[in-house]
């Protein structure tokens, strides 16, 4: 019943607290399999998309100065910044939830948190996660917060 409401369209349901709920819960759990797999995987090797390519290529092509290790509401929704994330992301709009509200970590070295977290639309969310990625901005969170190796319990 959940995920079929998130489906309609926004405008059918005003301020619906239950709907803000779901979706709030929806980028939280978004974020925490985020994290899980950057601090698995060597983000190097991480692929988020099949478009990885191209949306990174076209991010550096709109975005070719915008320092991504730490990014806030400033840097990303002023007047102009927004109409040029409005047609970056149009640039993308037959990808499946390209405009699905989604959190963001605002410094990549850190982890998810409530101070580090920032509201963003998927594809800005994959296009800054993707450059993170590729330019070696994720590597410190991968490295200090991987996962303990689990020993296998021998028994004697």
């Amino acid at each position: 019943h959940g995920a079929s409401l998130l489906s309609r369209p926004a405008d059918e349901f005003g301020n619906d607290e239950l709907v803000e709920e779901m979706w709030a819960a929806k980028a939280l759990e978004h974020a925490e399999v985020h994290f899980n797999l950057l601090t698995s995987v060597h983000p190097s090797q991480l692929k988020l998309t099949p478009y990885d390519d191209q949306i990174y290529t076209t991010f550096r092509q709109d975005f070719p100065y915008l320092k991504v290790a730490h990014l806030d509401d400033e840097i990303l929704k002023s007047g102009v910044e927004k109409l040029k994330w409005r047609q970056f992301a149009e640039k993308f709009n037959k990808m499946e939830d390209y405009s699905y509200g989604t959190l963001m970590r605002a410094d990549a070295s850190k982890q998810f948190s409530p101070d580090n977290s920032i509201f963003v639309f998927r594809v800005q969310f994959l296009a800054i996660e993707i450059a993170r990625n590729r330019e070696g901005l994720n590597d410190e969170v991968h490295k200090n917060h991987r996962p303990a190796r689990k020993i296998p319990d021998y028994q004697q």
